[in-house]
Parts: structure tokens; sequence; C-alpha cells
């Protein structure tokens, strides 16, 4: 460490200024050094070794055992014990059952090492306090994660491959090459453990360091720093790009109504939740959607979050001209209905959302978690109020049958509006009132034991039932 070159000076001042330019490390921080052995991680190392004191910064080292190589792991092991040792680095060492871990997930034994490594940094750093792990990524991984996204298929953030920062782990090393990286250790006179796996093309990542980029070096010797440099600019043209798309978001996107719930409540009074809707829907102004510069990535930004995948976005976007209302599509997380001119979207809950449940006599029945129906009977009155409020029903009790039933709305389900003579559907009367689809599956009715519509609950009554200057007995039901 105490040798200087103009290759060392170079790579540290390089490193010092990639890190202030991008605010990687904060004097006083402790950070960890994800140590594997190899070149990379070896010169991650020793050059904030080289700056530790210079930026007041703690380093401790962590080396992941993954018992997939045999000798050559013990051999790894051995090699970051004696150079942390000769640092004076405190080193946290970890051993990891990869095959099993993989069979038990059904993952690759590369996705496995990734998700156990990187569980094991996090639960390290915060165990001791550490303000972020320092990872080796360096400018070649950044380019071979750029060519993979785009052999694979990718948007505009694929362009921009590895990042500096990714919330805790952070990359000092990337605006280094593989090359750069092994000239500052020869100068160091430094060695370093490889890792034979590397050496095969029997991966994608290394076809693409074996046999693609070297190609590409046939075109133009500098491929690889031209590469990275288009990376940077994608990175800060992204940020323009990202405010733009937020405001497009924001013109697209209506307002939640005032109040909706599980009995579809739309109400200017004020109410209570029903507790049978998913919160946060989202809904999507098909015409100011058209109206953006580029609509199909406006929505593209809007719905890949959520779980829909590149077709299912390509399928939604050209099927606004047809207004398939009613059509619902699922991602793994949310559902998407076409109603009307506009896309309504809300995270999945399970079905149905609420049980039918049977309600023998007069009491206070739990329906969920937040939601109760009170059950009960007044006398009336010369002076009775029947209730007025949209969580609140006064029925006559005369004609009413138990057992009653609450349950949600089904195919055919008729009834008499308050106020009017004939019956009309409930799937009607929910589609004058503008009701999506979503919210007509979420609609609670009441019914006797006759199958009679008493409530649509949230919403009216049926007029068979209202209060009237004959009404003895009234049943007040109350959703609480």
């Amino acid at each position: 460490m105490e040798k200087n070159s103009p290759t060392i000076s170079t790579f540290v001042n390089q490193v010092r200024h990639f890190a202030t330019a991008h605010q990687l490390l904060t004097p006083g921080g402790k950070y960890i050094i994800a140590l594997s052995g190899g070149a990379d991680s070896v010169s991650l190392l020793l050059v904030l070794k080289h700056l530790e004191s210079e930026l007041g910064i703690t380093l401790e080292a962590a080396h992941c055992n993954f018992h997939l190589r045999g000798d050559e792991s013990l051999r790894d092991e051995e090699f970051c014990k004696q150079l942390c040792r000769r640092l004076h680095v405190p080193l946290h060492l970890v051993h990891f059952d990869t095959h099993a871990y993989a069979d038990l997930h059904h993952v690759s034994i590369e996705m496995a090492a990734r998700d156990l490594r990187y569980a094991y940094f996090e639960q390290l750093r915060r165990d001791i306090h550490a303000h972020d792990i320092c990872v080796a990524h360096h400018r070649d991984d950044s380019v071979e994660t750029l060519l993979l996204n785009l052999v694979r298929g990718t948007g505009l953030r694929g362009l921009r491959g590895i990042q500096p920062r990714n919330a805790h782990i952070i990359r000092p090393l990337l605006s280094h090459s593989r090359q750069q990286i092994e000239q500052y250790l020869d100068a160091l006179g430094e060695s370093y453990v490889t890792d034979s796996t590397n050496l095969h093309n029997d991966v994608k990542r290394n076809k693409i360091r074996l046999n693609v980029i070297p190609l590409l070096r046939e075109l133009n010797p500098s491929v690889s720093q031209s590469i990275f440099e288009t990376s940077l600019r994608v990175t800060e043209a992204l940020k323009i790009f990202d405010d733009a798309i937020q405001h497009a978001i924001a013109d697209v996107t209506i307002p939640p109504r005032e109040c909706t719930s599980g009995g579809a409540l739309v109400s200017s009074a004020p109410t209570k939740q029903l507790g049978t809707t998913p919160s946060h829907p989202l809904t999507i102004s098909v015409p100011r959607l058209k109206q953006q510069p580029s609509p199909e990535y406006t929505l593209h930004e809007i719905l890949s979050p959520r779980g829909f995948t590149s077709a299912q976005i390509e399928q939604i976007y050209t099927s606004l001209d047809t207004n398939p209302t009613g059509k619902i599509i699922t991602s793994c997380t949310h559902e998407l209905a076409f109603d009307r001119s506009t896309l309504i979207l809300q995270p999945k809950t399970p079905t149905p959302l609420v049980r039918p449940m049977h309600i023998p006599e007069t009491g206070t029945y739990v329906l969920s978690d937040n939601l109760k129906l009170k059950v009960e009977t007044e006398e009336c009155g010369d002076r009775y109020e029947p209730s007025r409020t949209a969580d609140c029903a006064s029925l006559d009790a005369s004609d009413i049958k138990f057992p009653l039933t609450l349950r949600h709305i089904q195919p055919g389900d008729r009834f008499v509006p308050f106020g009017m003579t004939g019956t009309k559907l409930l799937s009607d009367y929910l589609t004058d009132r503008k009701k999506n689809i979503f919210e007509k599956r979420a609609q609670l009715v009441l019914t006797d034991a006759q199958q009679r519509i008493l409530w649509l609950v949230g919403e009216r009554t049926d007029n068979r039932f209202r209060i009237t200057p004959h009404t003895q007995q009234a049943l007040r039901l109350t959703l609480q």
C-alpha cells in the first residue's frame, strides 16, 4: 500500500473523483466491502483502504462461500482471510448451501447465489450499523449488462447499464475497466484469485464478454468506453424524461371519486368506508392519454410497475380505439378494466370480497375485520324519522321475513328503487349511476327469506319496504 506510481495515483484519484461526483462515500461512514478474492473486489478493498483516512471512513469486509467450486471455494476464503489480516480489515465470513437453496426455491444456481449474497449483505449492514455495501462492478460489467438488456429487449432504463448506487449498494469502481483494475493491482504487486467459471462461455454474460465484445472491438477498439459514455448520457437524458413522464401521468390520471366503498357508495354526505373495495384505484382518461406525445409509452410507465408485461400493455393500447367496456386484463398484482372512456386500475383482491352472511335475527354481525352490520327494530310513532344517510337504512318491518342474507350482487338481480314503481335490473341501475365494473363487482345487497332485495347497500332501498305513515315497526340496518 506504500507503493506509488502514476498508475496507482491516477487510479486512486479517479475513484475519489467518481465517488465524490456520485456522492457514494460519506465522511465518518462505515462501509462493507463485498470481497470475493477476485481482481475486482481486491482492487476495491485496496483503493478504499488507501482513501480510508483521507475520507474519514471505516471499512469492514464480507466474504460468502457458496461451496460451488470445491477446493477453489476454500482457496478463495483462505485468500480473503490472509488479505484482510494483512490490511487490518475486519472480515465477516458466511457459508451457504447454495444447491439446497436453489432446489428449495426453484431458482437457478446463479439466482440462488445472488439472493443469498445480497440478503446476507443487507442483514450484516443492519447488524453492524454500516452505511452502505460496496461491490466491485466495473465499467465492463455495465457494458455487458447494457448489451444483455438489448438482446433481451429493454426500455430506456435498460440502456443505463449498472448504476453507481442502488439503495444501499454502491459501486465506486464503475468508471474503470477490467484492464485498468489489473494494471492497478500489478503496479501494487498485489495478487488475487481467479474464478475458473469465468473462463467458460456457458452463460449469457460470459458469451457477451468472451465472444461479442471482442468482435465489437474489431470495429472500434474503444467500444467499451463509447458504450459506457453513451449509458451516462442516457442516464442524464432520463432525468429530463422522468420529469416529463410524471407530468404526463398526472395529466392522464383522474383522482378517485369522493368516496367509493363496498356498497359502491358515491355521496356528497359524510359516510363510512364499507371496507370491501380494493384500495387505491387509479382511473386513466383515454382521451387525455391519446393527447400525449407518446400515449403508448405513457401507458407503459403507468402499467409496467404494476406487473403488466410489454405484450399486455401493447394489447391494452391497441384496444383503446375499440373500447371493449367491461373487459378485464390482469397482471400478477393488479387488474385493469376498460370502462367507457377510461381505464380503471386497482390491486387484486380475493374473491368474493365478502362471503355471503345469513342473518337469522336482530343483532350485530361481523362481516370483516373493519365492517359490522347492526340489525335492530324500532317502534314508529308520529315523529319517527327514517335514516337518510348512505350507511343506514330504515325499512317497514311488517313484510320482511327472516333470515336475511347479505351478499354481492348476482346476474339477473332486480329491485324497485325507492320512489319508483317498476323493477329495474341492478346492473342497469349501477350503470346509470356510472359505476365501474370493479364497483359493481363489490356491490352488496341485503335480501330477505324470499330473496327479495331490501337494500342496495350504501345506494338505495327497495320502494316496497319504504316507511309509510302506517308503518308501526321499522327495521333499522346500520353499517359500522
